[in-house]
């Protein structure tokens, strides 16, 4: 029994040595043939990295040698544009060079010439007075004599071709300028409509029976004397049944009479504490009446009235108790406003410069009866001191300009003369009428070779018929002109006069 155990383990230590050694030659072949396996891999893979390494380098040199040759191909470009570039300069300077030359030459040659012609002209001048002094002495005239006989001839001989050339461009473009200003006019006309009734300034105080008369005398001529006194008018009192008439110099004066009275007629109570109480309401409220005028006539025209001087409105307002030769100042300054801006709007020139230098071109005659000197220059003044722009300020002295020196100044100055010339505008007595034709004509007679003389158009045109054998064409304008200057320097008028001189010769024969 214990022989078979022993026999036991002695078996099973042999077969763990057997199996131990089994293993060990096991695992030392796997391991063998795994090394074989990874030598056998990394072999393949250094293989495969020298043949990468070899394609790289080849991919290498051919681009290297690529960029060589397109390195020599640029450099080989460029050294042939550099080579063409200095021939071309070499080309260049030796043109400029031969130019250089030729210039040298020709300049040689020029002050060749130049001293040729500088020496011929020498002689020329030498013979040319050698000449003249043969012809003094063949004419027996000195040169001077022989200029004056020249152009004496000349004058005479194309004295009627230049008369007949200019008349005929002189009449061409008047009868231009007249079409286009006629349609203008006429265009600005018919669309601006006023009424033709005269608005005058009325001194004449209607009272409701004659004996009020005797209360506004009052007891020894007091009630009289204080209304004369704090107006600074006339109160005359006459024949003429239920009315009295207020007579003054200013006719912001006079209205305030007439009102004045109006108030105390109304009232009753005539005495010269009720006088004072009523000449100050009067004052007072024909204050507002003037500013109320002149807003409106800002509003009439689309002039803000905030844009002018509270003042210069109120001066404005003043016209409306103006007249000029019976027409209302105002509102021939609205007129004149209205026209301007619509032949501007035609013409494409500044419709608020001839609004507002038509509407203010006549403000000196607001003040022109309190101030020295003309009503344009009072205007310009005045609109001036209100810090009004100068090509506004400007209108009130063009428009008595004769040659305006801007086109809304020439569009206000004919405005002007539209408004005033127009039937029903203004209003002259009879005999000042008659005199005035008379002046007219006695003025335009008084020159030498006028036959005949006739003032038409209600005196803005003068016809001046000369006798054709002692006024030529060329003295008929200079004729014209002096009419003109005279007419202006002694006569009053309104507007402008036309001076027309008319030359006619009529050659007359009979067949018998």
């Amino acid at each position: 029994m214990l022989t078979n155990d022993i026999f036991i383990t002695i078996a099973a230590v042999i077969g763990i040595g057997i199996g131990a050694l089994a293993g060990y030659f096991l695992r030392r072949f796997l391991s063998h043939k795994t090394t074989l396996n990874a030598e056998t891999k990394a072999e393949k893979l250094l293989s495969e990295a020298k043949t990468k390494q070899q394609e790289m380098l080849l991919e290498a040199k051919e681009k290297s040698l690529k960029i060589i040759e397109d390195a020599k191909r640029e450099e080989s470009i460029r050294r042939n544009e550099i080579q063409e570039t200095q021939k071309r300069l070499e080309k260049r300077e030796i043109t400029f060079d031969q130019k250089i030359l030729d210039l040298e030459d020709k300049k040689t040659q020029l002050e060749e010439k130049v001293k040729q012609i500088e020496e011929t002209k020498k002689k020329v001048l030498e013979l040319r007075e050698q000449a003249v002094l043969k012809l003094q002495e063949v004419a027996e005239l000195t040169k001077e004599q022989a200029q004056e006989r020249l152009f004496k001839t000349l004058d005479e001989s194309s004295h009627d071709a230049l008369m007949n050339r200019l008349r005929k461009l002189e009449q061409i473009t008047e009868d231009e300028l007249e079409r286009e200003s006629r349609k203008l006019i006429s265009l600005a006309i018919t669309r601006f409509a006023a009424a033709q009734a005269v608005e005058t300034t009325t001194t004449a105080v209607t009272l409701p029976s004659d004996e009020m008369k005797g209360r506004i005398i009052g007891k020894e001529g007091r009630n009289i004397k204080a209304i004369e006194l704090l107006t600074g008018t006339e109160i005359i009192v006459d024949e003429t049944p239920e009315m009295i008439t207020v007579s003054g110099f200013s006719p912001i004066r006079r209205q305030v009479a007439k009102m004045a009275l109006d108030m105390l007629i109304k009232d009753g109570r005539i005495q010269p504490t009720r006088i004072e109480e009523a000449i100050a309401e009067a004052k007072k409220q024909l204050s507002q009446e003037i500013k109320k005028a002149g807003e409106e006539a800002l509003y009439s025209l689309g002039i803000p009235v905030s844009s002018i001087d509270p003042k210069l409105v109120s001066i404005l307002g003043r016209l409306k108790y103006r007249t000029s030769y019976g027409q209302n100042v105002l509102q021939h300054s609205i007129e004149v406003a209205q026209l301007s801006a619509m032949m501007a709007e035609e013409l494409g020139a500044d419709v608020a410069i001839c609004k507002k230098g038509g509407l203010f071109h006549d403000i000196g005659k607001a003040v022109d009866h309190d101030m020295q000197g003309a009503h344009p220059e009072i205007g310009y003044n005045i609109m001036k001191k209100f810090g009004l722009p100068e090509e506004i300020c400007y209108q009130s002295v063009a428009h008595h300009e004769d040659r305006p020196r801007t086109i809304e100044a020439a569009l206000i100055k004919a405005a002007d003369a539209i408004s005033g010339a127009r039937p029903g505008a203004r209003k002259q007595s009879l005999e000042q009428f008659v005199q005035r034709m008379e002046e007219l004509e006695k003025t335009a007679s008084a020159f030498e070779g006028v036959e005949k003389v006739y003032a038409i158009q209600a005196g803005r045109e003068v016809r001046v018929f000369i006798q054709p054998e002692k006024v030529d064409d060329l003295s008929a304008y200079k004729l014209a002109k002096d009419i003109a200057l005279k007419i202006e320097g002694e006569l009053q008028y309104p507007g402008e006069i036309k001076v027309t001189v008319i030359r006619e010769t009529r050659v007359i024969e009979y067949a018998r």
